[in-house]
């Protein structure tokens, strides 16, 4: 009977074609289902045989030490290196959407505290 291995709703797709390789080499069979045509059904993974599970599971979550650590690395040279992307850099860079942002945010507050500053009046 299939089994669902990893669900692949947010998952970026380099790790989801780094999951589909692992288990191609390790010889387990496997198919996969999508999002559908509303995005509403399970986009995941799954297993044929159900006696690999195990086996499968383990591969995976030894890949996703590997590529947290690996990211943590990543992250750590940047931020040694004075290269980490910082709020500040991202405002920068977008200065037009951060600025509707923040309309849109004082908008939504202001709607939502109009009625009882009306009130006290």
């Amino acid at each position: 009977m299939a089994v669902k291995l990893f669900k692949l709703r947010n998952v970026p797709d380099d790790e989801a074609e780094d999951i589909r390789q692992l288990l191609l080499q390790h010889e387990i069979s496997f198919y996969e289902t999508d999002a559908g045509g509303w995005g509403i059904s399970v986009p995941a993974i799954w297993l044929h045989d159900e006696g690999c599970f195990e086996q499968a599971k383990g591969l995976i979550e030894a890949y996703q030490r590997e590529r947290a650590e690996h990211a943590r690395t990543a992250y750590q040279l940047q931020k040694e290196q004075g290269e980490e992307e910082t709020v500040i850099d991202r405002i920068r860079q977008q200065p037009l959407r951060f600025a509707l942002f923040m309309v849109m945010g004082l908008f939504v507050v202001y709607v939502s505290l109009a009625p009882f500053v009306d009130f006290l009046q």
